[in-house]
């Protein structure tokens, strides 16, 4: 029996409020104008209006919970908890909020003296190759912050994977806590322009697509044979956007792997994903990891390995 999580009126009542329109841009999701509404670029028969959404293909809609729950293959507590922004309470424009936001300017968190957490983060609790983190480290796309709280009792630590654009700008930004106990944050930077989320870009024709950094790093771990010469990108999301900006830039590309998640929400958006493709002449597969996704994979075979030793030793 699954964990009951309690949410008040309150907090149920925001969620649902949530702007969609707001909640999908900041989550790497296109919108495009449908009249008074906004139609997904990725599904065209889901139309948004404020924290309503209607799909014309199943004649069904609802509010901010139900359409996530759906779109993402969430269950109702991971749904809400999405909605009004995870551990770190960071809240989405609610679709009565008139007064206008300008858009926060993106800057990188503030750096820490040294990366010995997230090193020990990624290679001893989710077993990256030390190597393959130090080739993102050394090209500054990988980094350590140290934030403090809003009233300056905490200090927050987490590893920040670094999106540059075409000048080598960063431009977007994803952290990671890197806490092994309980919840730990994971969201993008305000201000990260979704197109160019974390990636690394190979001269090869193939484009592996995954929806996390750390999955992307687990992947080069798991397949390491001449993994410079591919190209990579974590979605940090869904969204498509990120993929688009690849292959724009890289038009050698004629092959693209989807590696997103081994569950419901993983494979809806790797059909998605593949419509994006059905027409610009791309070859393309799905890839699916054996657990929920690649570190789950990374993590049992490091495991399993090191068993085995154990029994040689014995």
């Amino acid at each position: 029996m699954g964990v009951y999580v309690h949410f008040t009126d309150d907090q149920k009542c925001r969620a649902n409020n949530v702007d969609l329109v707001d909640f999908l841009q900041r989550h790497g999701e296109k919108l495009l104008p449908s009249g008074r509404d906004k139609r997904l670029a990725s599904d065209h028969s889901i139309t948004i209006r404020g924290n309503e959404w209607y799909d014309h293909s199943a004649e069904k809609g609802g509010y901010a919970i139900d359409f996530v729950r759906q779109f993402y293959g969430l269950s109702f507590p991971e749904a809400v908890t999405m909605l009004l922004g995870g551990e770190q309470g960071e809240s989405y424009r609610p679709v009565s909020q008139k007064i206008q936001e300008t858009k926060k300017t993106f800057s990188l968190p503030r750096p820490h003296s040294d990366m010995r957490r997230v090193y020990a983060y990624l290679v001893k609790t989710r077993c990256i190759d030390r190597e393959v983190v130090n080739y993102f480290a050394k090209a500054k796309l990988l980094y350590e912050s140290c934030e403090r709280s809003k009233d300056g009792a905490k200090e927050y630590h987490n590893a920040v994977f670094v999106g540059v654009d075409e000048t080598g700008t960063a431009r977007h930004a994803h952290k990671r806590g890197l806490y092994t106990e309980g919840v730990s944050f994971k969201g993008n930077v305000d201000g990260s322009d979704p197109q160019y989320s974390f990636h690394w870009i190979g001269k090869s024709g193939h484009l592996y697509v995954f929806e996390a950094p750390v999955d992307m790093l687990s992947y080069i771990t798991l397949c390491p044979k001449d993994w410079q010469r591919h190209s990579y990108v974590a979605l940090c999301g869904v969204g498509c956007q990120a993929m688009m900006w690849m292959l724009e830039q890289c038009p050698y590309i004629s092959h693209v792997s989807f590696c997103l998640d081994n569950d419901e929400a993983g494979h809806k958006a790797s059909e998605r994903l593949k419509n994006q493709l059905a027409e610009k002449g791309y070859a393309y597969e799905r890839r699916i990891s054996q657990g929920k996704d690649w570190n789950d994979d990374l993590v049992c075979m490091t495991q399993q390995k090191q068993g085995g030793f154990e029994m040689r030793m014995a």
